[in-house]
């Protein structure tokens, strides 16, 4: 390993797996490494043998009848993609979507007084909906009416209100919007996962509004698409392009050692005895010493912020009151069920070739908040009717502790409790300004193939 590369990756999650794909492309010089044999890292997608070999350490029992192996392709960390959002930009811009195939999730449900109801997808559905009784229709209209013409440069679309210092809370007084209406609007629309949003100025979760509309429009039914395959096509769709632009992966790699020198600056990584010198290091935490105590005098790179709670769960059968759905999100916001943070349920089958037949994958997650978390997302596992085996989860979170300017080590984050993507990729763009020193502007490129 004589060479000397701009940068190391390490972890192929789908974070590591973006930067180093547009690295590549930007002219970079990349190698990308994982101590583990498979793409996708924490954001991988399991085979049933892989499934449970990992949470039992044993085959699956062939008394379930869930059918062939190779038919699975289980999320670890399921999450869906906002059709107009900032993963779908990512992936048209550098193309990647050579390399998918996607299919649309057939509803976004949310919980209210102890049972579900479909977002309405549009106007018709609107009426009939049980989420909002007659007048409350007629002030939602107003207000989402309020939202659609609303232009940052026309005064007269403002109607005497400033989004950039007015709150939230305000703009729903302003509307009259019943505190079941906000629930909805703010956690199944506006995608937040907690009410901290409420008191802070309203232009953030009105820009929210619009980007599930748009999506919502894309398609009809619901605003979410999923690659075929489960999401660890993802991370190998990014893989591919960094490898078209030069980029060198090396699986199944154990990392001894993140080099630094005197300064603190980063200069190499130790692998199998050997060491390769690179200008930064970017990567998840687990390779950063997540979980670990600082040593004497020593710094911690990461720190745990909270942890995460997950259940996988395999199913015979659609999530009940969702039409027999092949897919679906259902989010509980946090008022319905006393909480802090919203509970998130997120739906798949073999429809989208990651279950074998008649099967669905369903997974429920939430941030944790008490000393039994799995107590904590029974409001969701409630939802779910009979369930052929579960898989339950406790995950730290963690963040770094440094920017990572002075040190050239970028460490991203893990990955939160949230069904979609909008989340992981602010992270990329933050990473992304810090290696860089320059925003994110997505270009497309010709490829080395197409040039030929």
């Amino acid at each position: 390993m004589d060479e000397e590369y701009d940068v190391v990756v390490l972890g192929t999650g789908l974070t590591e797996c973006i930067l180093s794909g547009l690295l590549s492309v930007d002219g970079q010089k990349v190698l990308h490494m994982d101590r583990n044999d498979y793409y996708g890292g924490a954001s991988a997608s399991l085979s049933l043998s892989q499934l449970y070999q990992k949470y039992r350490g044993s085959p699956a029992p062939e008394s379930l009848n869930l059918g062939r192996d190779r038919d699975y392709a289980v999320d670890l960390i399921p999450k869906f993609i906002l059709a107009s959002g900032e993963l779908t930009k990512i992936l048209v811009h550098t193309e990647v979507t050579r390399y998918l195939d996607f299919k649309q999730i057939a509803g976004s449900y949310v919980y209210r007084d102890g049972k579900i109801s479909k977002v309405p997808s549009n106007e018709s559905e609107a009426i009939r909906s049980p989420l909002m009784g007659l007048f409350e229709k007629r002030r939602a209209r107003n207000f989402f009416l309020y939202v659609q013409n609303w232009r940052e440069d026309d005064p007269t679309t403002h109607q005497n209100f400033d989004v950039t210092t007015s709150s939230m809370r305000e703009l729903y007084k302003k509307f009259g919007l019943e505190p079941g209406t906000q629930d909805f609007i703010g956690h199944a629309m506006a995608l937040w996962q907690d009410d901290s949003y409420i008191d802070k100025p309203a232009l953030p979760t009105i820009k929210r509004i619009s980007l599930y509309a748009q999506s919502m429009a894309r398609y009809g039914k619901s605003p979410y698409i999923y690659p075929l395959y489960g999401l660890g096509e993802l991370p190998q769709a990014f893989a591919r392009l960094s490898a078209i632009y030069g980029g060198t992966y090396m699986l199944d790699k154990k990392i001894e050692s993140v080099n630094i020198d005197a300064d603190g600056k980063f200069t190499g990584v130790t692998s199998d005895g050997e060491t390769v010198k690179a200008k930064k290091v970017i990567g998840d935490p687990s390779y950063f010493g997540a979980g670990e105590e600082p040593t004497e005098g020593g710094k911690l790179r990461v720190i745990e912020t909270g942890k995460v709670v997950r259940a996988i769960c395999i199913m015979k059968h659609a999530i009940p009151g969702t039409d027999d759905a092949d897919s679906c999100q259902i989010i509980i916001p946090q008022g319905q069920v006393g909480r802090k943070n919203d509970i998130y349920v997120s739906c798949v089958s073999a429809a989208h070739n990651v279950s074998g037949a008649g099967t669905w994958l369903a997974e429920v997650s939430t941030i944790v908040e008490t000393s039994v978390p799995e107590r904590e997302i029974l409001p969701g596992l409630q939802l779910l009717g009979n369930v052929v085996d579960k898989f339950v989860s406790i995950e730290p979170l963690y963040e770094p502790t440094e920017d990572g300017t002075t040190s050239n080590i970028f460490i991203s984050k893990s990955f939160d409790a949230s069904s979609h993507f909008e989340s992981v990729v602010d992270d990329v763009n933050d990473l992304w300004l810090r290696i860089k020193g320059e925003p994110l502007v997505l270009q497309k490129r010709e490829t080395e193939l197409e040039s030929a």
